[in-house]
């Protein structure tokens, strides 16, 4: 399973309209709160990061101060497991000096501290991470332009202009990313804006109708100018930052000749698997992050017999 899928909370979909249910898993003391601080996940202050959460008997001050409060799901039994809010507090200006906050954990790009995640761990940030963001986005309505009030315990938004009504819900981006081979090697490129060495798969967003197939051919003849065929889908992976979900396959090309495109991509090549297998992985060259379904994708590969 890819990182940052694989959650074991149960999302109470059916039940999140339910505003009494939700008002007393708030008032819980059991309850725990995952705090949002400027697209920043808590974590703990130790050497090895691991997820920091505040229990809701110690925090009623920030949850009557938070811009936003999302249920993330309950862990456990129904009725009495352990529930999990998410937390937007962007209006504190300096975590580091709020007395709850600077004695349970201290606040991290996900990013830098995801591969260094459990599991579990890494989607719940993530998760949190992407609600959250998703809410300051949408505080207008795109329909008329009067502002959205949260329903749905956090999980979606409705226009307070009763004669627009429109009612909006959290926006997740499809991508494609796709490892193109020729049968002995697999294809990486890299753009200019990357860390110095990244190489990875190519990747693109989906447009309007096209389907998932058609969008990995289109993405891999604009970047590169190759045609593939046998277009395999592989995994899927949510990657909220901001907002979208990576949707992996495999595919073969037709012809191995590079045109790159400048404004898509900087520079591509071919790999072996024993070159892949010998990358030094500093700034001449690296694979992709080890949190990324790009790195599954390539490392699939690898381990697969000539």
């Amino acid at each position: 399973m890819n990182f940052y899928a694989g959650g074991r909370l149960d999302r109470a979909g059916l039940r999140r309209r339910d505003h009494d249910w939700i008002q007393r898993l708030l008032a819980n003391p059991q309850t725990r709160l995952v705090p949002v601080w400027r697209q920043q996940s808590f974590v703990l202050p130790t050497e090895m990061p691991h997820i920091a959460t505040l229990l809701r008997e110690a925090a009623s001050e920030l949850i009557g101060s938070a811009q936003e409060v999302a249920l993330l799901g309950l862990e456990g039994d129904p009725e009495s497991g352990i529930a999990y809010f998410a937390l937007e507090i962007s209006s504190i200006e300096t975590p580091e000096t709020h007395p709850l906050l600077k004695a349970a954990g201290r606040f991290a790009d996900i990013r830098s501290v995801g591969p260094l995640l459990g599991q579990e761990e890494g989607q719940l940030l993530a998760y949190a991470r992407g609600l959250m963001h998703w809410h300051n986005r949408h505080r207008f309505c795109g329909v008329c332009g009067s502002p959205t009030a949260s329903e749905d315990a956090g999980h979606q938004r409705r226009c307070t202009n009763s004669a627009c009504n429109t009612v909006h819900f959290p926006r997740t981006d499809p991508a494609v990313i796709m490892a193109v081979t020729d049968g002995e090697r697999l294809l990486l490129g890299r753009q200019a804006s990357w860390p110095p060495g990244m190489h990875s798969v190519l990747a693109g967003f989906v447009e309007p109708g096209e389907s998932l197939e058609e969008a990995v051919a289109r993405e891999v003849k604009e970047e590169v100018g190759i045609e593939v065929e046998d277009v395999r889908y592989h995994s899927s992976q949510p990657w909220p930052f901001p907002g979208s979900i990576m949707l992996g396959f495999n595919a073969h090309a037709l012809s191995t000749e590079i045109r790159l495109s400048p404004e898509e991509i900087a520079e591509a090549a071919w790999y072996t698997r024993e070159q892949l297998r010998a990358s030094p992985e500093n700034e001449t060259f690296r694979l992709p992050r080890r949190d990324s379904i790009a790195r599954r994708l390539v490392e699939d590969w690898i381990a697969q017999k000539n």
